[in-house]
């Protein structure tokens, strides 16, 4: 459902799973689920990506990742959780802040820059990515379904980068964890199905809130 528009509804995940398997570990057993989902929101939302701004967010993403790499080997399980939900709960209260005062942050390659840093560190350290991608777009104004395609492309790009890292680095990713999400297919393929119904019955502004409504979600089930 998050690759196809309800986003935040991911997030809710991470935390599932860190429960179970620990940080580091969940976020290797969860990316080839993202991987085979990315695939479907970049199907169907393809045409609306901002190349824009994604040309300015992949080159630092793939930085933040390098630097995830790195600082993820000492953090902890229950550093983990703190990190992460001191990040959603700061985007919420930005996108909040943003929303209610109208206010746009200037379009500048410095702001890009920052954002994919960030992107790529939080996408690597948890796969949640989602509040800072959230608060970049939800600034620069893109209509629902240009902010749609443009997260669509740049996590399925984010995603694979990630993939030797978790491989080869982590040893996160095993034949188990790649056959788990095959299994998981299905299911994949229906939520994004069910995402696509969601987010057509919203309307420009609607969504913008749904945004915001999801992310707070998400951060409630990093903090319990």
């Amino acid at each position: 459902m998050a690759k196809t528009g309800v986003h935040g509804a991911g997030m809710m995940s991470v935390p599932i799973l860190a429960n179970v398997f620990g940080g580091q570990l969940s976020s290797g057993i969860m990316l080839p689920m993202l991987v085979l989902a990315d695939v479907l929101g970049v199907w169907y939302y393809h045409r609306h990506a901002s190349w824009e701004h994604l040309k300015v967010l992949f080159p630092w993403a793939a930085l933040g990742v390098v630097l995830g790499t790195i600082i993820g080997v000492y953090i902890n399980d229950s550093m983990f959780k703190i990190v992460m939900a001191v990040i959603i709960v700061a985007s919420v209260i930005i996108m909040v802040w943003l929303e209610s005062h109208k206010e746009e942050v200037p379009h500048k390659k410095w702001f890009g820059a920052a954002t994919g840093v960030a992107g790529g560190f939080t996408s690597m350290v948890g796969n949640l990515a989602n509040s800072v991608m959230a608060v970049y777009l939800l600034s620069i104004r893109l209509p629902k379904n240009s902010f749609i395609g443009t997260t669509a492309w740049f996590f399925m790009v984010v995603n694979w980068f990630k993939v030797p890292f978790h491989v080869f680095v982590w040893h996160t990713i095993t034949a188990q964890s790649v056959l788990l999400s095959l299994i998981t297919l299905p299911a994949i393929i229906v939520g994004a199905y069910l995402g696509i119904i969601i987010v057509k019955k919203l309307s420009e502004k609607v969504y913008r809130w749904f945004i915001i409504g999801m992310t707070l979600v998400a951060a409630l089930f990093m903090l319990i």
